[in-house]
């Protein structure tokens, strides 16, 4: 028989009253810290990483190191007890949200350890049933656990991880090149010899015992990967509903970069946030999201909320929510937006929970550090306009599909870049820009060039 244990933490009260601290809400009152506060103190810190082309400016030249204590532990703990039971709202208003979602099913909480890398999640996310580049995939991703093993073991760890991929490579290259889009089967070879090569030197690094250098020569053969299951992706895989069809639209993928000015940090003085949008998955809330960078909406805007639980932004000034497009002179909403493993479309305007989908795995689950989602009204499902977050979450304390958040919230991209430094931000620190780096061309019907 299992144990679940509580704890009681309270942090000190620095306004009258309380909110459902787990909620991604939007709204001023929820988002900014001098007009509400989180019950729970939470300090989720993501794990010291060294980056040696980081485009965050470091003074003094200083490795970022955190710490994880005893007591962060036990609130981490006590949060995720939360996350997976739910805990009554704290708050006094009659916009309080009592989640009580039921508890999923064994299964799901026993299923092993969640993907929580946002470069795989992005791979495993696409429309495509290619099983021979997914056995080439798995091994490559895999010599990042085996990199945590020390010494002379971790290396031969990932000598195997690279002969089996090697070995998959030459044993389904055909079927893998047979599931390229005729349209870009060229560039799509091209990729595979490449990444044979890369692969044979990876083979060469781990025999000269250069451990230093495996990890950079992985991460250059999964954006392979990643790139040749892109060419496997021919065309946008189904019809959004037509209610939504005229909306922006991002049918394919795209890329952002956000700097972030950081005030009153001796350490972080900007930074740069490389975010991928999944408009296979999402197209509406990525579209919508698109459409918005292209209108400069965020360029200059604060961000407003940054709790250790989530960071936040886009309430724009003034009494609106979201964004006033200017056409109509009214808020412009977006509906909720979930796409399922073993669905051809996502769902729209319910969550899993509501349409009686416990058990069912969301293809861009909160898994990732920094995974960025739609912030919307509790009680109104199709009410997310332009406040968006990231979450700053541990998955293994609230594992996939075992939590409040996924089927909840509509996920659209992870950031893959600088991501641990999301958790230096703070409410005043300034979006300098969000641009555009790739993808554009994918965006359909951006209203950004009729009205701006």
């Amino acid at each position: 028989m299992s144990t679940i244990i509580f704890f009681n933490c309270c942090s000190s009260l620095t306004a009258s009253k309380l909110i459902n601290p787990r909620i991604p809400t939007k709204g001023s009152s929820f988002l900014t810290t001098h007009k509400s506060f989180s019950w729970w103190n939470r300090h989720f810190l993501p794990k010291c990483t060294s980056q040696k082309h980081v485009q965050c400016q470091l003074q003094n030249g200083q490795q970022k190191m955190r710490s994880f204590s005893l007591k962060e532990c036990a609130i981490s703990v006590a949060l995720a007890a939360g996350l997976i039971i739910g805990m009554p709202s704290l708050d006094s208003s009659p916009m309080a949200y009592a989640a009580n979602p039921s508890l999923p099913d064994l299964s799901v909480l026993i299923s092993g350890p969640p993907i929580k890398d946002p470069g795989a999640l992005l791979r495993y996310a696409l429309p495509i049933d290619n099983k021979a580049i997914r056995e080439v995939q798995k091994p490559l991703e895999d010599i990042t656990e085996s990199l945590k093993v020390a010494g002379v073991r971790g290396l031969d760890s990932v000598e195997r991880n690279v002969k089996q991929a090697s070995r998959s490579l030459k044993q389904g290259k055909s079927l893998i090149i047979s599931g390229l889009a005729e349209s870009k089967k060229d560039h799509g070879v091209e990729l595979l010899d490449k990444l044979e090569i890369g692969m044979e030197e990876l083979q060469q690094i781990v025999e000269d015992r250069n451990r230093d250098a495996v990890a950079p020569k992985q991460k250059e053969l999964l954006k392979y990967v990643g790139d040749v299951e892109e060419d496997m992706v021919d065309s946008f895989p189904y019809e959004v509903p037509e209610e939504y069809r005229s909306m922006p639209l991002l049918k394919g993928r795209a890329a952002v970069d956000m700097k972030v000015k950081v005030k009153d940090n001796p350490n972080l003085e900007e930074c740069v946030f490389h975010i991928v949008l999944d408009g296979y998955n999402a197209p509406v809330t990525a579209g919508n999201f698109v459409d918005l960078v292209q209108r400069h909406f965020y360029d200059g805007m604060e961000i407003q909320r940054a709790d250790g639980f989530v960071v936040q932004t886009g309430d724009p000034e003034g009494p609106a929510e979201g964004f006033i497009d200017p056409s109509t002179e009214k808020t412009r909403t977006i509906p909720l937006e979930i796409m399922v493993d073993g669905e051809k479309a996502p769902f729209y305007g319910s969550t899993l929970e509501e349409l009686g989908l416990y058990k069912a795995q969301t293809k861009l689950p909160f898994n990732a550090f920094g995974t960025m989602a739609m912030a919307r009204d509790e009680f109104e499902n199709n009410s997310a306009s332009s406040q968006v977050f990231w979450l700053l979450k541990e998955s293994e304390l609230t594992p996939s599909n075992a939590n409040i958040l996924d089927g909840r919230y509509a996920v659209f991209g992870y950031v893959t870049e600088n991501e641990d430094f999301l958790a230096d931000l703070k409410v005043g620190d300034v979006i300098e820009s969000i641009q555009v780096v790739s993808g554009l061309e994918n965006l359909v019907n951006p209203s950004y060039k009729i009205a701006g």
